[in-house]
């Protein structure tokens, strides 16, 4: 079982530039490694963007000009960001909490699907497709993603749950490089929900599951 370790909580509320948050998260995990200080789950939302992974394909940014794109030391693909998607970034000393990569990333899916499961969806995972996928009339969907790096045992980025975003904003991708599969949102599913709502259900799910 994991260890459990204080965990400092921030939410803001206005649109926070992508190039700002990375700069933040660097400085954390500094701090995190050097000072000591607690780990830091930061809750927030971007404005328009497309963010590209270590594993990026050119081939898969169909709209390069629509939105700006940004080189990020994250794992994974070419991945979407923006209003109505609340991003969670998880700086977590993961050492310290006794958690290899491997665990955490599925700690990270078992937070995402115990959150949408409070408001009444069931989250799957499945081998090969990282993040979370629901199910509507027989189809599956993709509902939110997660992107990790992790530097001296520390790890930051995290995840993002699609609340109600404009998911035409998608088009302009491949997520994750995962082609033939769409993308959803609570609201997609029919679920009204407001963001402090759901910032409520993260914290409770991460409790559960990180402690």
């Amino acid at each position: 079982m994991a260890l459990s370790r204080p965990v400092e909580w921030r939410i803001d509320d206005r649109p926070v530039g992508y190039e700002a948050a990375v700069a933040a998260m660097e400085d954390r995990v500094r701090a995190i490694r050097q000072d000591g200080a607690p780990d830091l789950v930061w809750l927030l939302e971007h404005p328009p963007l497309y963010t590209a992974g270590t594993s990026a394909d050119p081939a898969e940014l169909l709209a390069p000009d629509r939105f700006p794109v940004f080189r990020t030391g994250r794992g994974g693909r070419y991945t979407y960001h923006g209003p109505g998607q609340r991003i969670a970034y998880a700086m977590i000393d993961l050492q310290a909490r006794g958690l290899g990569v491997r665990d955490y990333v599925c700690g990270l899916e078992d937070w995402l699907t115990r959150t949408v499961a409070r408001f009444g969806l069931v989250g799957e995972r499945r081998e090969g497709r990282i993040g979370v996928w629901v199910r509507h009339a027989g189809v599956e969907r993709k509902i939110a993603a997660l992107g990790v790096r992790v530097r001296r045992w520390v790890a930051f980025h995290g995840i993002a749950l699609n609340v109600e975003p404009d998911l035409e904003h998608f088009d302009g991708i491949v997520p994750c490089g995962i082609e033939g599969f769409g993308v959803t949102s609570l609201a997609a599913e029919g679920i009204t929900a407001s963001m402090p709502e759901v910032d409520s259900a993260l914290r409770a799910s991460f409790q559960e599951v990180f402690g």
